[in-house]
C-alpha cells in the first residue's frame, strides 16, 4: 500500500507539469492501449477534465438524490483524480484510492488531499466510515468483484451509500474500445476481431464485465440492497443499421448497456 506522501515526488523540480503528465498518461492509454481513432480529442478532453467530471458529478447527485455537501466519499477507482477534485469542491471530504501507481501519483500531486495506492479488494479503510462509495467504470477491471464489492460495502456506514457504474456483460457495445460487440464474446473470437479492426487486444484481459442479477446477489451477500437501477444509455444509438435490432434485443431482455445503480448498506440489527 502507497500512501498519499509516498507518492508526492521530492521536490523534484524536473518533474513534467500536471497537463503534460495527464496528456501522456491518457495518450497512452487511447493511442497505445485501445488504439482509438480520434484520440488526440479523447486525451484533450481528459486533460482539461473539469466539464466531463462534473457531469459525472452532477450524474451522482442526481442518482443519490442528495448533494455531496459534509459527506465522507470514498472514490474507489480515481484514476488520475479529477472528479475527487470537484467532490472534495462540492463540500465533501474525499479518499480516493487507485491501484495504479502513476494514476494515484498524478491524483495526489492535483491535491488530493488523501489519495491511496491500492486494490479494491483490499481497501485500506477503516470499516463503516464512509457515507458514499464511487465507483465509476472499475468494477470490470478487478480480479474479484464479490471481494471488492464485500469491501466497498464494510467501509459504508450503515445506511451508507454505493454508487457504481460498470459495463453490462449483455450489452452489444463495448465502452473501452468502442466498438460493436457481441455479448459474451469468446475471448479468440474477441481478439480475431479487435486484431481485424485494428485493435491491441491485451487490454481485453482486463475486462470482466457482470450482469445486474450478479450485482444483486454479491451487495445482497455483503450486506447491502440495490434501491436503484438506472436507464443508461439504453437509447444510444450502435451498430449503425443494425440498431433497431440491438434496441429489440435490449427491450426484450430489458438490458442496458451500463450498470448504473445505487446501493445502501444495511442498517445493523
Amino acid at each position: 500500500m502507497r500512501t498519499t506522501s509516498s507518492l508526492r515526488p521530492d521536490a523534484d523540480r524536473r518533474t513534467p507539469p500536471i497537463a503534460e503528465r495527464l496528456a501522456s498518461y491518457y495518450a497512452r492509454y487511447y493511442r497505445d492501449t485501445l488504439g482509438l481513432p480520434g484520440w488526440q480529442d479523447l486525451v484533450a478532453v481528459r486533460v482539461a477534465d473539469h466539464d466531463y467530471e462534473g457531469r459525472h458529478l452532477a450524474r451522482l447527485e442526481r442518482a443519490l438524490d442528495r448533494r455531496l455537501e459534509g459527506c465522507r466519499l470514498l472514490n474507489v477507482g480515481c484514476g488520475t483524480g479529477g472528479f475527487s477534485l470537484l467532490a472534495r469542491e462540492a463540500g465533501a471530504r474525499v479518499c480516493s484510492i487507485d491501484a495504479s501507481v502513476e494514476a494515484a501519483g498524478i491524483a495526489a500531486d492535483r491535491g488530493g488531499d488523501a489519495v491511496v495506492c491500492a486494490e479494491a479488494e483490499r481497501l485500506p479503510v477503516a470499516g463503516a466510515s464512509t457515507d458514499i462509495v464511487y465507483c465509476f467504470s472499475t468494477l470490470e477491471h478487478v480480479a474479484d468483484a464479490r471481494a471488492a464489492l464485500r469491501e466497498m460495502v464494510r467501509v459504508l456506514a450503515p445506511g451508507g451509500l454505493l454508487y457504481l457504474h460498470t459495463p453490462h456483460r449483455w450489452a452489444c457495445f463495448e465502452g473501452h474500445y468502442k466498438v460493436l460487440w457481441l455479448p459474451r464474446f469468446p475471448r479468440a473470437l474477441a481478439r480475431a476481431y479487435l486484431t481485424l479492426r485494428g485493435r491491441p487486444t491485451a487490454f481485453l484481459d482486463t475486462l470482466h464485465p457482470l450482469t445486474l442479477r450478479e450485482c444483486r446477489q454479491y451487495l445482497d451477500e455483503a450486506g447491502a440492497d440495490v434501491v436503484r437501477v438506472l436507464d443508461v444509455d439504453g437509447e444510444r444509438r450502435v451498430g449503425g443499421r443494425l440498431w433497431p435490432l440491438i434496441r429489440l434485443y435490449y427491450r426484450l431482455f430489458r438490458i442496458h448497456p451500463y450498470l448504473e445503480l445505487v446501493a445502501v448498506r444495511r442498517e445493523r440489527a
